[in-house]
């Protein structure tokens, strides 16, 4: 039996150094003992990692020998020695001893040993996250421990955290990344990490809870109970994310139970409070056109004065709560035309159709097929924003079948006048406006057809679509097909003899 002693109990350099050389040396793994041997005792901010054993002579492996295991091993290796198991050591040999012959074993998610070395890794890999997520350091006064001195002193911070392994030199380097310009300690039952500006100091070494107290805990309890939102409160998710096992250890801790209790009545008071009314911009653009004095009113029978008519639309209630019409703009003779279904937040502030996230996408996909923006005219099916109140924000809410009747009488005249070759339905709603029906956008999506009078209804998407997309290879799929769309709107408009239907 042969019985390996390692320095420490994440010690994988030691680990590997033993393990090559044994399963060079052909000993199998039930003729291996794995022990880990205690470090040096030292001060708070005063450790330094012990010496590798050297090995017996008769176990150094011959120069220019090696074993060959894969990549995914190494990774899996390092994670599994910093686990709390006593026998992790043994199953990372024996796997070792088992992929010489046994080649894809690391591969092979059914194997035994795999699945344990696995779970062990993905355990480690919980616990440091936990670790960076859930350290609270407190600063302490000078005359504690042993630091550097100085004229400027650095600050020094001291934590306490207690991982379910012997994680802290695999997360030390994080801390040393985020807090480098203050001296820190961290002690855990499981081993200390320090740093003091000029090196990361390790100790293997159980540590106790030390008796520190922050005058800052209270100013960061207030903050916590400010930000907590009872409205997005999930109990299971909030327990499984951060077990109670941390909660003796944070300064909020004390705050949770309590506003758990009270989420409910939270919830209901800031529904309360809740603005059931749009912006105060909102009423100051309404009462300044509503104090304008009366424009010249442009001839009777032009696109100006339908625009200027519109201004003053109360055929629907929705008049009510938007800021402004928002009329089509474009030139009074276009070919193209394109509709939409209503204005958003932006185009109810400003007054102009398709400037707001939507209408940027829009335009570049216009430019990149060739269509000049400024040569077409656009417009929504419904001219008034429609909305829902929620705390600060107006949410976009979709106008509805006799919303889109009263307005197809503004967008009748806006088609009588213009007289385009060619109409653009983006979306669903600008569909139904323009032929009175309800569905059909899936069959008609990328077809042309006779919309009568000599124009020609061409049907697409609505660019807002692609931005309520979460899948990004979804999205990129759809944003291809909508530019290949609207490239077969250029080449139809490029066409010498373009007629209803789309045909040249």
């Amino acid at each position: 039996m042969h019985t390996i002693t390692l320095e420490g109990p994440a010690d994988f350099d030691g680990w590997r150094v033993n393990a090559r050389s044994l399963a060079l040396a052909g000993v199998p793994p039930q003729d291996t003992q794995w022990r880990v041997r205690g470090g040096d005792d030292g001060g708070l901010f005063d450790m330094a990692p012990a010496e590798p054993e050297a090995l017996p002579p008769g176990l150094m492996p011959p120069p220019g020998t090696g074993l060959k295991v894969p990549k995914d091993f190494i990774e899996l290796a390092k994670a599994v020695v910093c686990h709390s198991d006593p026998a992790r050591f043994g199953l990372l040999y024996r796997l070792l001893w088992r992929m010489q012959s046994e080649k894809g074993l690391i591969g092979i998610a059914t194997d035994a040993d795999v699945v344990r070395a696995r779970g062990m890794q993905k355990s480690v890999r919980r616990d440091c996250h936990k670790m960076t997520a859930f350290v609270r350091f407190k600063e302490v006064p000078h005359g504690q421990g042993q630091g550097r001195s100085g004229q400027n002193p650095r600050r020094r911070f001291i934590a306490w955290f207690e991982p379910d392994h012997y994680i802290v030199e695999r997360t030390a380097p994080f801390f040393q990344r985020r807090f480098t310009d203050m001296d820190w300690l961290i002690l855990t039952p499981h081993g200390s990490s320090a740093w003091d500006g000029q090196a990361l100091r390790l100790s293997p070494l159980a540590a106790s809870k030390p008796d520190i107290s922050d005058e800052t805990d209270d100013l960061w309890r207030t903050y916590f109970s400010n930000i907590f939102n009872p409205a997005r409160l999930k109990v299971k998710a909030m327990q499984a994310e951060m077990p109670k096992k941390y909660w003796k250890n944070l300064p909020e801790a004390s705050l949770i139970p309590d506003l758990i209790a009270d989420a409910e009545a939270s919830v209901r008071a800031m529904v309360a409070r809740a603005a059931s009314q749009p912006p105060a911009h909102h009423f100051r653009l309404q009462e300044a056109m509503r104090n304008a004095p009366a424009p010249d009113l442009p001839p009777a029978g032009t696109l100006a004065a339908l625009k200027e008519q519109a201004k003053t639309c109360t055929r629907c209630p929705l008049h009510c709560t938007a800021t402004q019409t928002v009329f089509g703009e474009g030139p009074e003779n276009a070919d193209l035309m394109f509709v939409g279904e209503q204005p958003g937040d932006q185009e109810d502030l400003a007054g102009r159709p398709f400037i707001g996230p939507a209408g940027k996408l829009f335009d570049t996909v216009l430019n990149e097929t060739g269509i000049d923006r400024r040569t077409a005219y656009v417009t929504n099916a419904v001219k008034h924003f429609k909305y829902e109140p929620r705390g600060k924000k107006r949410i976009h809410q979709r106008p509805n079948t006799g919303e889109i009747e009263h307005c197809r009488w503004w967008l009748k005249l806006e088609l009588d006048l213009i007289k385009p070759k060619l109409v653009v339905a983006l979306g669903a709603t600008a569909l139904h406006a323009l032929t009175g029906e309800k569905s059909g956008l899936s069959q008609r999506r990328g077809q042309f057809q006779d919309l009568g009078q000599g124009q020609s209804l061409f049907t697409t998407i609505h660019p807002s679509y692609l931005l309520r997309i979460p899948d990004l290879g979804k999205q990129g799929e759809e944003r291809l097909r909508f530019e290949a769309e609207l490239a077969q709107v250029a080449r139809a408009m490029q066409a010498p003899h373009f007629q209803a239907g789309g045909s040249a």
